[in-house]
Formats: structure tokens, sequence, C-alpha cells
């Protein structure tokens, strides 16, 4: 089994390039829905979280406000930590029980979406891992006018993160999200084309039809050594 670690940083594109695989038949486990999901009401995270921050974070639903939550997050470090400690027991068991569903379900390619691939160091269980790059002022232009949000807030949000310079350096395969929608088409043609190719020797070991395989040929050996023995 393949599993492909996918990373970038806010407005980089990363959710994009996500997509375009789903369109290509490629399952994408997405570290940020099971997050939500770990923040839903009445959810061991949801208690932990609302007894860390307080009820301010609450709308009037009870669900957990995201943006509010945000907001205080990404301008303060320590509570930033505080919030990934909680959530992060939740996150990596969810991620852990998705891929295992879709190695029931025989799938051999995956990709795991995960926006804090290297700070979580998921990072060594993915291969190849694919950055999703963008140039600084393009990235903090489109977080601006995607979030509506001035450029001290976006700049803090921004900084809150592993630079994606670094994030560069650490990957197997970079796409460079700076220019069109066409361009963007273009570089992912090209990394379709990497990650696709027929899996190794020991990915397949790892995919469910490998292991079928292998026990498959562990029973034929028994058998065979048994039979074997009762002719002595």
């Amino acid at each position: 089994m393949r599993i492909i670690g996918l990373t970038g940083g806010i407005a980089s594109g990363k959710s994009t390039v996500s997509n375009l695989f789903k369109a290509n038949g490629i399952p994408v486990v997405d570290a940020d829905l099971i997050a939500r999901d770990s923040l839903r009401k009445g959810t061991v995270g949801w208690k932990k979280v609302v007894a860390a921050f307080g009820e301010e974070i609450l709308q009037p639903s009870g669900e957990v406000d995201r943006v509010k939550l945000g907001q205080i997050v990404f301008s303060d470090p320590g509570k930033r930590q505080l919030l990934n400690r909680l959530l992060a027991p939740h996150i990596s068991s969810g991620i852990f029980l998705e891929i295992f569903k879709l190695w029931v379900k025989g799938s051999k390619v995956i990709v795991l979406d995960v926006p804090l691939l290297f700070e979580a160091k998921m990072d060594k269980w993915t291969k190849p891992v694919i950055v999703v790059w963008v140039d600084p002022e393009t990235q903090l232009e489109r977080l601006m006018a995607r979030d509506k949000s001035n450029k001290e807030d976006a700049s803090n949000r921004i900084n809150a993160q592993m630079s994606l310079d670094l994030k560069r350096n650490k990957a197997d395969i970079v796409i460079d999200n700076s220019g069109s929608i066409e361009d963007l088409n273009e570089e992912f043609k090209r990394v379709l084309l990497q990650v696709t190719r027929p899996l190794n020797w020991t990915e397949f070991w790892l995919t469910r039809q490998g292991a079928i395989s292998a026990l498959t040929s562990v029973i034929v050996v028994v058998l065979a050594c048994k039979k074997i023995y009762n002719s002595l």
C-alpha cells in the first residue's frame, strides 16, 4: 500500500490538489475533516477543548466557533500548542481508522492530507511526501482575499505555521502553485504519473491483496511440509 503524504500551508492550494486526487479516483484521508469531527458537540475532544478554553468559544448551538477558536490560538503559540496536544490523539486515531477502512476495501494508493504532517511527524509513515508550495507574497494575497482579513491577521496565521520553504526542503515532490489554475493542473498531471506508478514489492505486501497472498503462501508451505512429514 502506498500512502502519499500531502501537505502545504494555509492558502497554498493544498485542498485544491487534494480535490484533484479525488477527481482522479485516488482516495484521500483528510485530517481537517477528522479534526472537525473530533470537535463536534459532546465528543471527548469537544469536552477537553471547552474545559481548556472556556464556553466563550461556543456558538449558541453549543458547537465550537472555529473562527473564534482560531483567532485565539493563532495569536498565542502556547494556546496553539495546547489545542494540538488536546486533539492530537483523537485526530491520529481517526486517521488510522480511515486508513484501515481503505486497506480493507483493497485500496492500493491513498493520499494522507495533513496540514501538520511534519510537525506531527507523520511524514515518516508516508512516501512520497508532496508539498504544495506558493511564494510568500502570493500566499498572503490569497489568504487576505479568501478570508477577507487584514494583512496583520493574515500574517499571524501564516507565521503560526512551519514555513513553506522549510516544508519544501523536506519534500520528495514539490508542486509549485504560484501560477494559474492551468499551471497547477499541468503540475498535477506530472505528479499523478509519479505517484501512480506500479507498487514496489514492499508496498504490495502492505496491501490487502499482498497480505492475502502472503497468508496463502504460508498455508501452502505448512500443508506441503505436513504432507512430507506424514510420508516419512
